[in-house]
This record gives C-alpha cells, sequence and structure tokens, in this order.
C-alpha cells in the first residue's frame, strides 16, 4: 500500500488539471487569434489570393515588330508556321514522364525521339544543347516546320498526345533578301528564363513566360521596342476547370519597327566581297612560313562619314539566324559553338580585336604635330633603326632618304616613326619618368577614341587597349606572382621573359613606344573604332556614335522616334593639320601603298583617301588592314592572318566602293548602276495593319573586278 496521504495525490492531480486546461486554452487562443488574423485582419488578401488559384490566363503572344533596312526591305520579319509544342507538366504527370508520347510524335513528325527528348529537358550547367532554357510552365517548341497533314494527326488523336499542341504562330524569320545575312548585326531570339522574368518583374517591360527575348545584337539593343506586349484574357473556372466568368484582361500591342540605316544591297556586297578576298587570301604564300595564309576571321564596315551612321557591317565567319527559331538542334548548336567552329557568333566588326599595323600612323602623325614635329619638315626614312643592340626594320628593309610626315604617311615608313616615338620617351624621361610626362602618343589615341567604347548601339562592345603607363602598372600588378614564379635558373625564352617582367613589367620601355608608334606592339583595336576615326577624318573632326538604328515606327505607323546621330568628341588637331593628313591620304591612293588598287579610279570627282596595314601578331601570320573614305562614307576591312593589307583587303574594299558610286572598270561613272547616296529624308511606310511598304529587292550584280598591279604594303 501507498504511504502517499490521500491530500497530497489530489493536490498533484488538481495541479495536472490546471496545468492541461492552461495549455489547452493557449492553443484555442493562439488558433483563434490565427483564425482572426487570416479571416478578418487580411482576409481580403487571402480571399483575393484564393479567387486567383481558380482564374485561368490564356496568353496570346504579341507580333514582334519588324527589323527594316534603310529603304525598308525586311531584314527580320514574322511568318506563320505550324508549331508543335509539348507541355513538360503535363508529360511529367505520366507515369513514363511521357517518354511514349514523344515516341508516337517522333514518328509523327519524322525526327529521332532521342533530339525530341532533347529539346523537352531543362538547361542546367551539367546539361549539354539541344535544351530548353525557358519556364518549365512554358509550352515547348519541338519544330516549327510541321505540315498541315502532321499538325491534323495531331490534332485529331488528341487522346494519343496528351500535353501536344500543334497550332499556327507567328515565329521570327530572317529573309536574307538579295543575300544580306546581316547575322551579327540582327542577333537571334530564345527563350525568356525563370530569372529574367523575375529580375524584369517590377520593370517598366515585365516579362511573361511565353515571351522570347533577343540575345544579340539589335534583337537584344532593342529587344524593349520590339516585343510589344502579350494580351493575356483571363477566365474564372470551378474547381472542375469549367469557365464559369470573365476576370480583367490586358489588351496587348505589337511590337515596334526599327528602321535601320543597313542597306541590304551594300550588306550583301560588303558579306560577298569580304568572303571572296579571304578565299583569295588562302590561296597566296605567306613568304615567312612557306605556307599560304589561314584568312580564319575578318570583318568589314561601311560608314556614313557625316553622320556615322552604319551601311553594312560584316563579320566572317558568319552563321544563319533562322537557326535558332523554333529551338536549335544539337547539330546547328555544335557548329555555332564548338571549339572548331571558330566562333560565328563573334561580331568581329566591334568584338574582333587586333594590332592595327599601319593604319594607325594617322595617330601618331597627329601626336608629332601636336608634340611640335613640323608636318612638312623633313624625317630620314632609312632601312632599319636601332636601339641597343636591338634593329628595328622598315617594310621589306626600304630606304627612302629625308622625307615628310605626309610622304611618310604615303609610302608607309616605320623608322620615321620609329624614331619620333623613341624621342618623345626619352623627352618624358625613358626608363626613370618625369613627374608628369607628356606621353603624347599615348594621349593622342585616347583624343582619338580608342582604349573605349565607340558607343555603337550594339551590345558587347569591346573597348580594345592603348598600353599606356597605366595599363603597363595594371597588368605587372595583375600577372607578377605568375611571372616572378618561374625558375631562376632556366635558361628558355619564356621563362627569361618572365624573369625581366617580374623585374621591369610596370616599365614602359623604348621598344614599347617605338612599336606602338607605327600600331604593333601590345596595341588593340576594333573596326569599328578605326571606321569611326576614318569617318572623322572625312567629315572635319567630328567623332560620331556609330549608329545602326534610324527610326523607331509605332505598330500604328503614326508615330516615328528618329535616333539622331550622336558625337563623343573630335579629333586633337587644327583645320590645317587634318587637310594635311587628308592630302597624304590621298596621295597614298595616287603615288603611295594603294595606288596600284585604285588605278583608274575617278579622282577628280570622287577624291579617294586611304592607309594600308599589315600587323604583326606573335605566333601567328600577319593582319591585314584596309582602312579607306571619300566625301561619303568610311570603310575599314581588316582579315586575321590574311597578309598585306592592299594585297588582301583592298580588291574587296574597292568593289564594294565600286558598287556604292557606279565605277566600272574603266572608271567610269555610271549613275544608275551607283547604289548610293540614296534618300535620307524618307523612311518606309507603314500601314495600321503592319503592312511594309517598301521597294522590292534584287540580287546585287557582282561588282567589276579591281585592276591589278604589284602588291604594296
Amino acid at each position: 500500500m501507498s504511504n502517499i496521504p490521500e491530500t497530497g495525490k489530489t493536490s498533484r492531480v488538481t495541479i495536472r488539471l490546471v496545468a492541461i486546461q492552461i495549455l489547452v486554452f493557449s492553443l484555442l487562443a493562439t488558433l483563434g487569434g490565427r483564425l482572426w488574423y487570416l479571416q478578418i485582419r487580411n482576409g481580403q488578401e487571402y480571399a483575393a489570393k484564393a479567387r486567383s488559384n481558380h482564374v485561368q490566363q490564356v496568353i496570346e503572344p504579341a507580333t514582334r515588330g519588324s527589323i527594316l533596312d534603310a529603304r525598308g526591305v525586311p531584314l527580320a520579319d514574322n511568318q506563320t508556321r505550324l508549331v508543335v509544342s509539348a507541355s513538360r507538366t503535363d508529360l511529367l504527370k505520366m507515369k513514363d514522364d511521357g517518354k511514349a508520347v514523344l515516341a508516337r510524335l517522333a514518328k509523327v513528325l519524322g525526327m529521332p525521339a532521342q533530339e525530341i527528348r532533347n529539346k523537352v529537358r531543362l538547361c542546367d550547367a551539367k546539361t549539354p544543347q539541344p535544351c530548353w532554357n525557358g519556364s518549365p510552365f512554358q509550352p515547348i517548341p519541338i519544330t516549327d516546320k510541321a505540315t498541315t497533314q502532321q499538325a491534323l494527326q495531331i490534332r485529331e488523336r488528341s487522346e494519343d498526345f496528351p500535353g501536344i499542341s500543334a497550332q499556327p504562330t507567328a515565329v521570327r524569320r530572317y529573309p536574307a533578301l538579295g543575300k544580306s545575312n546581316t547575322a551579327q548585326v540582327l542577333g537571334y531570339l530564345s527563350p525568356v528564363t525563370d530569372e529574367e522574368i523575375q529580375r524584369a518583374k517590377n520593370g517598366p517591360s515585365p516579362l511573361l513566360r511565353s515571351d522570347q527575348v533577343g540575345r544579340s545584337g539589335l534583337e537584344r539593343q532593342y529587344d524593349t521596342f520590339l516585343r510589344g506586349k502579350a494580351a493575356v484574357t483571363r477566365y474564372e473556372v470551378d474547381n472542375l476547370g469549367r469557365v464559369i466568368g470573365q476576370a480583367n484582361s490586358d489588351k496587348g500591342q505589337a511590337g515596334s519597327t526599327l528602321v535601320t540605316s543597313i542597306d541590304a544591297r551594300v550588306q550583301a556586297i560588303a558579306e560577298q566581297q569580304l568572303d571572296k578576298a579571304m578565299k583569295d587570301a588562302r590561296t597566296q604564300m605567306d613568304r615567312n612560313t612557306g605556307t599560304n595564309y589561314k584568312a580564319d576571321s575578318g570583318a568589314v564596315v561601311v560608314l556614313e562619314a557625316k553622320t556615322g551612321r552604319v551601311v553594312a557591317m560584316a563579320s566572317n565567319p558568319t552563321y544563319d539566324p533562322n537557326a535558332w527559331v523554333g529551338g536549335i538542334s544539337g547539330k546547328d548548336y555544335a557548329k555555332l559553338t564548338g571549339k572548331d567552329s571558330n566562333y560565328p557568333l563573334l561580331n568581329r566588326a566591334i568584338q574582333g580585336q587586333a594590332a592595327p599595323g599601319s593604319i594607325f600612323k594617322v595617330i601618331s602623325t597627329s601626336a608629332a604635330v601636336n608634340a611640335g614635329y613640323p608636318f612638312d619638315g623633313h624625317y630620314p626614312c632609312t632601312s632599319s633603326y636601332s636601339i641597343g643592340g636591338q634593329v628595328f626594320r622598315n617594310f621589306e628593309g626600304e630606304s627612302k632618304g629625308d622625307i615628310t610626315l605626309g610622304q611618310a604617311l604615303e609610302v608607309s615608313c616605320d623608322t620615321v616613326f620609329y624614331r619620333i616615338g623613341h624621342d618623345e620617351w626619352k623627352k618624358d624621361g625613358g626608363d626613370k619618368p618625369v613627374q608628369d610626362p607628356r606621353d603624347w602618343f599615348y594621349r593622342t589615341a585616347h583624343q582619338f577614341g580608342l582604349g573605349k567604347e565607340t558607343g555603337v548601339d550594339l551590345p558587347n562592345e569591346v573597348k580594345g587597349r592603348v598600353p599606356d603607363r597605366q595599363w603597363k602598372t595594371a597588368f605587372w600588378k595583375a600577372n607578377k606572382d605568375s611571372w616572378c614564379a618561374h625558375p631562376k635558373d632556366a635558361n628558355d625564352y619564356v621563362s627569361k621573359l618572365a624573369r625581366e617582367n617580374c623585374l621591369e613589367g610596370m616599365k614602359l620601355h623604348a621598344y614599347d613606344s617605338i612599336n606602338y608608334a607605327i600600331g604593333q606592339g601590345d596595341t588593340l583595336v576594333t573596326p569599328i573604332q578605326m571606321a569611326t576615326i576614318y569617318a572623322a577624318l572625312s567629315n572635319g573632326g567630328t567623332l560620331y556614335n556609330p549608329t545602326v538604328g534610324k527610326a523607331i515606327v509605332s505598330p500604328d505607323g503614326k508615330s516615328v522616334e528618329t535616333i539622331r546621330p550622336k558625337s563623343h568628341g573630335h579629333l586633337p588637331d587644327t583645320p590645317q593639320t587634318l587637310q594635311q593628313i587628308d592630302a597624304a591620304l590621298q596621295g597614298v591612293t595616287e603615288r603611295g601603298t594603294a595606288a596600284w588598287r585604285f588605278q583608274g579610279w575617278p579622282q577628280d570627282k570622287i577624291p579617294m583617301h586611304a592607309k594600308t596595314g599589315t600587323a604583326e601578331v606573335y605566333g601567328k601570320q600577319t593582319t591585314s588592314w584596309f582602312a579607306t573614305y571619300t566625301k561619303d562614307y568610311a570603310i575599314v576591312m581588316t582579315i586575321s592572318q590574311g597578309g598585306t593589307g592592299s594585297g588582301a583587303s583592298g580588291p574587296a574594299v574597292r568593289n564594294i566602293y565600286n558598287a556604292l558610286y557606279g565605277v566600272n572598270d574603266k572608271g567610269e561613272i555610271d549613275d544608275k548602276a551607283a547604289l548610293l547616296p540614296r534618300p535620307e529624308s524618307k523612311l518606309p511606310k507603314i500601314e495600321s495593319d503592319g503592312t511594309i511598304l517598301s521597294p522590292p529587292i534584287k540580287p546585287p550584280a557582282d561588282p567589276s573586278p579591281s585592276p591589278s598591279g604589284s602588291p604594296q604594303q
């Protein structure tokens, strides 16, 4: 028997009962408070959310705006195709994740089943293309090339194809009329991602899961204007999915039309001539290596000199932007991005960097004059120039005696610029620079716009490089640890160079300034930068931001927003110096290194100016540069591993000018054959239904061949 008194037991039971009662009342109070919070305090918010669970959205994507050339010819537009799509959400509800459905679909479409399965899988770091990089809740396009018979089979046998749809859809098209590809300028589209939707949620242009967005080129730069606004219709449905009413809806709006300054006819010729120049270069032997030139890539830019507008811009190798429409295949993706592709997606006109070689000498000439060297002074053009035990040779070892700066430009004499560059380096203190070195050659390059973007209205433009003292110091700090880690007793060239850079990599040496004076060494420029500079030499010194977009036209055609040219600076030259450089560059085409390429050109009617460039690249064949201008246009072409400037790029540039001005092989001007100038004030008329009233385009005739002669630099 227990010895605990009855009164003690009763007391314990009472305490436990009270504790339980308190706990129960606390839980009830908490539950009541929560119910009050949900139903009274935030009742309206949660009621709205509950109702939204019974609202279904039907999205009708907006028709994307067209991209037109300066005459109204479509460079990118839309066409209606039968698009077969798969709902990943519906497929994953099936026991086999929809494999059987996709297998049946593959038979109907005549596509490999694995290719279809790849298209509906989601992209991540470990999943190669093809895959879906858009929202997993958005219908995934399988093909936009379905036939009417295939679409009917899918729709009539809907029980065999749950989660599969086949319907007419407006899809992007890049027609390449007149064989003007324009790929890198136009860019391409791909589905929006969840991350992009979240980032744009509170922005001025929110995204929907059905949207396609621009990934490069004009499609990306002007995406907000081109995309338009999708129509969203909301339906109230019951628990069984039956429509019981219509909620608020958002009206859609088609995208605006972008009118560009590109002329499809000139674009086609520029592309053809660049491609032909590269192929011709591959048939020529490099005397330094004993093998043919590789001519593995190139670019050409045609600008309106007075405005900076881009008339044509081509990059090679190129690609077909239609490959991205409807989802890119694994085979096509490998061709565009694989290690053997040579990166055709790269727009080398604004992203390709190389040493400019002798076309840089217009900057060196300006720097020399501003530093106090008379333009008409006399400077020895010797066959070589030596500092210490290092010899810097003139091109092909030529000696011209005492010549002016203008003549140095005409014959592209390296040693004149070697000597002036070295003298200025010594005046600034040499290896032990003065407190505030003048650095005329480096300062002038910055004033010409090098080392920064030109402001072209295309994404991902690169800056190039001016290897001045600031860059040398920053580069040394970034690399000194790896340089200093090389063994001290190693005698190979790389180790010796690394040890030298470890100790003195921050210094601006004499050989740096000498190489820099002729556009060699660590200097990097892009074709668009040099085209902007040569356009400025033509127009009197104004550096314009190159622009491709010319106007944005509203969907109804009633509102036109003109994109006006803007300037980012002026050349640091007096009118007299500009006139002297202009005369010297005209002399290049009459007596100098480009004369053999402009034999028979009507100089009295259309004065031509040019500068050739042959840039040496360590471990590669020389880069060909050809920079030119008239009173109307500036054209710059470059070919990587292509040989000399006039030898590789010269004929192509001449042929582009022949087409622009209608110059035949006899040097006669046929105004009817000339492609430009074109009317500047008129923009293409666009009807309210989106119809573009533009003249038909005919494939351009092959321009007349350029005169032949003996090669020069």
